[in-house]
């Protein structure tokens, strides 16, 4: 038993550099976890080609302990309390402008990661949590009168991430909404580490996605978002709310992580 706390604690000290790198990355507890995850199952340099996820080498209880045992990291957020500050609070003409984009998590904790990085202020696009809805309506205004306004969301592979993403819609009504993922096909490509097993559903097959994958939603797999390595998720989040096709100065933080190898989801 010894000998196993160990190696979750050498594992630990490990993931804790890995998570705030390059560039001093803030990041979330539950980040962290699949860190420490990653590191005592390395399977994930595996080719993307062979799909598959993982199961977690360590329970999070187990995790828990050690940071504890740790003391503190340099990078990791408190859990978040109460709503997303609302942007424009003290700046009061934000919304007599034009608002193009503006993304919602289903995880609270994931918004506040983004938000700690300041993904709002490199993407233009103000991140909210799913509890944070209904937000503010100058908010829906502001897209309003951007005639291509999008609102995307960031969800778990998950059967309750795609009724994250029927909130969205049901909030946003005759606004666009985009679903960034995870899908379980990225989840699979980039053998990202299980999270715990939700209750079977009966779920209607969400658009797009492949049999296997409505399979395995309905089936309760779920893989969080948080299993994305942080680097790699700002990155992902940063392209697909700006689009691929669209140029704009990178900040020495964004051209840091870019210089790194961060790549964007896999291709389904």
């Amino acid at each position: 038993m010894a000998g196993r706390v160990s190696a979750v604690d050498r594992a630990l000290a490990s993931a804790a550099v890995r998570a705030g790198a390059p560039g001093r990355i803030r990041f979330t507890r539950r980040q962290l976890y699949y860190e420490v995850c990653r590191g005592l199952l390395p399977l994930h340099r595996l080719p993307r080609r062979l799909r598959f996820t993982l199961p977690a080498p360590v329970g999070y209880a187990r995790f828990v302990a050690a940071l504890d045992r740790h003391g503190p990291v340099p990078g990791l957020l408190d859990d978040p309390a109460g709503r997303t500050a609302v942007p424009g609070d003290d700046v009061p003409d934000l919304y007599d402008y034009g608002l193009p984009r503006l993304l919602v998590c289903q995880d609270a904790a994931i918004a506040g990661m983004l938000l700690a990085n300041e993904l709002h202020m490199e993407s233009a696009c103000p991140v909210f949590a799913e509890r944070d809805l209904p937000l503010d309506p100058r908010l829906t205004d502001a897209l309003r009168r951007t005639g291509d306004a999008a609102v995307f969301v960031l969800h778990d592979a998950s059967a309750a991430g795609y009724a994250t993403v029927d909130t969205v819609r049901e909030w946003a009504g005759a606004l666009r909404v985009h679903p960034l993922g995870l899908r379980p096909v990225h989840a699979a490509a980039l053998h990202l580490t299980t999270g715990p097993r939700a209750t079977a559903v009966d779920l209607d097959a969400p658009a797009g996605l492949e049999p296997w994958e409505v399979r395995r939603l309905r089936a309760g797999h779920t893989v969080e978002v948080a299993a994305v390595n942080p680097a790699r998720l700002l990155r992902t989040v940063h392209r697909l709310v700006r689009g691929q096709s669209r140029t704009r100065r990178r900040s020495a933080r964004l051209r840091q992580l870019q210089a790194a190898g961060f790549m964007t989801w896999p291709a389904a």
